[in-house]
């Protein structure tokens, strides 16, 4: 189990993510696919308080909302710590102070619950003074309305300098990182974000784990996304090169007799500062893949064969 940062607060080596909870997700299966993440050891449901409202007749806050409703019947809150994030939903748009105070509120209200375990910043607010942010976050830890900070999307500069207002007013340090990251989106977390991670020990809970689904080896080709809920998100993975990292995947992942899926994972897992990468699960049959990523220990050979591949796809 890695530990959240300096918090101490262990958690499992694999995040269920939920923002497909309410949109490509039943109500019944995103409590099955809960149910089953608890029963083997998870302990960290990652959501935001923007999912879905990219999608056709939401307006945000559907992911809490479903996950309240199983915190609320499942009598399982005490075996779980809860991540949402402010600053992208459609009423609660930008980090100002008076923002995040009401952003939190109806976070814990759809949540059905007194405290978030780990409120992020999910992305910069360049119109809002960032030692305004910082004394926000701050001031909802002292409340008793959240107990550790995260930041997400963030440059590493910002993330510096978040750290030192927090430090320089004795507020609340963050003590997680959430970034874009995955075998082949490797350059801004290993080149810029790692280095500040590891001075600040910043527990790395990287999204898009599996590039929207491409490192599942499902799409080989665009025609394999045509008419596909994730066509959009998933299109901007392809690249030849991209699809020779799937390939040595796919040769591992059978001398493992495992899904690509829990490879791309396990890679993860092997990285720096990584204390569990995010992945979600649309239907129940999905999450056992996931979690054979927590015991896949791959071999120095295999992690070189993947920094190979991986180190050849061109970053747009």
């Amino acid at each position: 189990m890695a530990t959240l940062g300096n918090g101490g607060t262990e958690i499992y080596p694999l995040v269920l993510g939920s923002n497909t909870f309410g949109w490509t997700s039943s109500e019944q299966d995103s409590r099955t696919v809960l149910d089953d993440f608890v029963a083997a050891g998870g302990n960290l449901i990652d959501t935001a308080d923007v999912y879905s409202a990219w999608a056709p007749g939401h307006s945000g806050g559907e992911s809490e909302i479903i996950l309240g409703r199983w915190l609320a019947t499942s009598g399982k809150r005490d075996k779980i710590l809860v991540a949402t994030k402010v600053s992208q939903h459609p009423q609660y748009s930008g980090l100002s102070a008076d923002n995040i105070e009401a952003a939190a509120n109806a976070s814990l209200l759809r949540l059905g619950t007194d405290v978030i375990d780990l409120y992020y910043a999910h992305f910069d607010d360049d119109k809002t003074p960032l030692e305004e942010t910082v004394a926000a976050f701050d001031k909802l830890v002292k409340e008793g309305k959240v107990r550790y900070v995260g930041i997400s999307n963030y440059s590493a500069e910002r993330i510096e300098e978040w750290f030192r207002i927090a430090r320089e007013n004795d507020l609340t340090l963050p003590v997680a990182l959430e970034p874009h990251y995955n075998l082949v989106t490797r350059k801004n977390y290993e080149t810029n974000l790692l280095p500040v991670a590891k001075k600040e020990n910043l527990a790395v809970f990287p999204y898009f784990a599996l590039a929207s689904g491409f490192l599942t080896g499902k799409y080989r080709t665009e025609e394999d996304l045509k008419g596909k809920q994730r066509e959009g998100m998933v299109k901007g993975y392809f690249s030849q090169e991209g699809l020779e990292v799937v390939a040595a995947m796919d040769e591992i992942a059978k001398s493992h007799d495992v899904a690509i899926a829990t490879v791309a994972l396990a890679w993860l897992r092997h990285q720096p500062q990584i204390a569990g990468p995010i992945a979600s699960a649309r239907i129940p049959e999905q999450l056992p893949a996931l979690l054979a990523s927590t015991k896949l220990d791959l071999s120095a050979d295999e992690l070189s064969t993947l920094d190979k591949a991986s180190a050849a796809v061109p970053e747009k």
